[in-house]
């Protein structure tokens, strides 16, 4: 009932033991906090929150509009309601090293597992358009050493992540992340996330060049392929994310329904795909809600004015 009764502490270290173990750990994106209890009852190791899905929901594009409180509180809020540890998308930081260095303590006091911070110019872009632009490596080895010295529980994760991928074609653009990736190791990261790998084959050389867990984005409509995780374990991947696809199968259904209201003045063709009272009532804990209001309220009031007193 409520929220989630493991802690943030409990969830951070789940987390690295998720992280430590032989099988690959799949992040479904949460939108808003009752996907992230259906992540949960699917049996996902863990939750994602996108920056874009974050911006999104708020009507807004993916480039850097969000603030810093937006971010904490939305992710604070999905955060709570499960028992899993939750990543979340912290964009470039918001800032540099001091605004870094908030932002992680930030995300520890909203309940967060970890998050990944990116060395995109800021105002970012999403991480699957063309024109991007990095900062350069002084800038995001700064970020990342602010991240890191900025957390006061050891277990909270934070994640590089490198659009350098973008900064050249082919070769040059995947050595550009390479290379990078292994300084924002060295500066403490404790995972990398390289954006927009084209190929199996260039996520296994980001494997083969640093040794901690590396993540790979399978969003829809992007840069690299759908992979399956067979393919990624394969070649050495530790956690795939699926940032936007929970949010695109919301959008898509409410436009149909939308659709089918216009065109048919009623929804009932689209009933039998919508969540039912009672399947949305389980999700939400209803029964526990309704039995622990009975154990409070349900008594006699003393008969204060009884004429027999």
């Amino acid at each position: 009932m409520l929220y989630s009764q493991t802690t943030p502490e409990q969830k951070r270290k789940r987390l690295r033991e998720t992280l430590a173990g032989d099988q690959i750990a799949r992040f479904p994106g949460a939108f808003n906090p009752l996907s992230a209890r259906l992540i949960e009852e699917k049996g996902f190791p863990g939750v994602y929150i996108s920056g874009a899905v974050l911006a999104n929901d708020l009507g807004l594009p993916d480039i850097g509009l969000t603030t810093l409180t937006e971010v904490a509180t939305r992710a604070g809020q999905i955060a709570r309601m499960t028992d899993l540890p939750a990543i979340v998308d912290a964009d470039t930081g918001f800032g540099e090293a001091m605004n870094v260095a908030r932002t992680v303590q930030e995300l520890e006091n909203a309940g967060l597992a970890g998050c990944h911070i990116e060395d995109q110019v800021n105002p970012k872009r999403c991480g699957h358009l063309d024109g991007k632009a990095v900062v350069g490596l002084d800038v995001a080895v700064k970020r990342i050493r602010a991240a890191v010295d900025a957390r006061r529980d050891g277990n909270f994760l934070i994640m590089a992540r490198t659009d350098a991928r973008a900064n050249g074609d082919g070769e040059a653009g995947l050595a550009a992340a390479v290379d990078r990736a292994k300084s924002l190791v060295d500066a403490g990261a404790d995972a990398i996330f390289p954006e927009a790998m084209a190929t199996l084959d260039e996520f296994a050389a980001v494997r083969a060049a640093v040794d901690v867990p590396i993540l790979a984005n399978m969003t829809e409509f992007g840069k690299s392929r759908l992979f399956t995780v067979d393919e990624l374990a394969s070649v050495g991947v530790d956690m795939i994310i699926y940032p936007v696809t929970l949010l695109r199968s919301a959008m898509g259904a409410a436009e149909r329904t939308l659709d089918e209201l216009v065109a048919a003045g009623t929804q009932e063709s689209q009933v039998p795909e919508m969540l039912t009272r009672a399947r949305l009532y389980e999700l939400v804990d209803y029964p526990s809600y309704d039995s622990f209001d009975a154990g409070v309220f349900d008594f006699e009031v003393p008969g204060v004015f009884s004429e027999t007193v």
